[in-house]
């Protein structure tokens, strides 16, 4: 585990892409127990088993598109789909027992936290993707769910690689709450999540779809802008919906959804309370 920062997004970028992503345990354990059962087992059902654990997506669209068949024009651009491209007996004989974020973080109970943190923040940004999305009848509904699960992968594979240095970006944005985040990101790794986790798609070849959407500094493209605003509703809101950058985000989802103020406060609480 690196507990010192590498000198550039090029070494980051080679570090990251050579090491090993471990996924959740559950994950592992649940694919395990439908390998057992694998005449039972189609696209859809492994594609709800990965696509609640953003590390094991990131693993497998990875691998689909390095594997791509050169027949087809563009990568697979969701879990299912992915899948549907490689087959059910291909992706087990691909994916054999998983090595998980539990095992690699046992000695380390404040990094595991720090991950889950950043976990529980994607899956409930991906629930307000999707709700923003169907709301805008876009078709690309279950794209933007995807991509709001794994707007932070780059985040959560520092805490599984170099806690450390992870957890002195936390503690400095802790101590400072005015600190953004992409300064912190700099003064500690020396280069922006944002950049390392843009070199990554591009290396392991992910849609350029996906690329697009992940891509936050675009955000006058409407499926950029749902993704964004639903992890900052998902970053604001997370000790509760009295934070004082909720009301800007609200005024901006009013006009994204073409709603009331009223009316995305409601959708809100009503999407974080299922």
């Amino acid at each position: 585990m690196l507990s010192e920062p590498l000198a550039d997004l090029a070494a980051w970028t080679r570090h990251m892409a050579a090491a090993e992503i471990p996924v959740l345990e559950d994950t592992a354990l649940t694919l395990e127990g439908l390998r057992a059962n694998e005449d039972s087992v189609d696209a859809n059902l492994l594609g709800e088993v990965i696509a609640t654990d953003p590390l094991m997506t990131l693993k497998l669209m990875a691998h689909a598109a390095a594997h791509r068949p050169q027949r087809l024009l563009t990568d697979p651009e969701t879990v299912t789909a992915a899948i549907v491209l490689m087959g059910i007996t291909p992706f087990f004989r691909a994916f054999g027992p998983q090595p998980t974020v539990e095992q690699r973080l046992a000695d380390q109970p404040g990094a595991l936290d720090g991950l889950n943190a950043v976990l529980r923040r994607g899956r409930r940004a991906a629930q307000f993707a999707l709700a923003f999305a169907v709301h805008r009848t876009d078709p690309e509904a279950p794209l933007l769910h995807q991509a709001a699960l794994l707007h932070d992968f780059a985040e959560l594979l520092l805490w599984v690689h170099a806690p450390v240095l992870a957890a002195r970006i936390r503690d400095r944005q802790q101590a400072d709450p005015q600190l953004r985040s992409a300064t912190a990101q700099r003064e500690v790794l020396h280069v922006e999540l944002i950049d390392l986790q843009q070199a990554l798609m591009k290396h392991w070849r992910l849609s350029d779809m996906l690329v697009r959407i992940l891509d936050d500094r675009h955000a006058e493209h409407p499926s950029v802008r749902t993704v964004l605003l639903a992890i900052r509703v998902a970053r604001h809101s997370h000790l509760g919906w009295d934070d004082a950058a909720l009301p800007d985000d609200v005024a901006e989802l009013s006009q994204l959804l073409q709603l009331s103020p009223p009316a995305v406060r409601q959708l809100l609480h009503d999407v974080d309370g299922r």
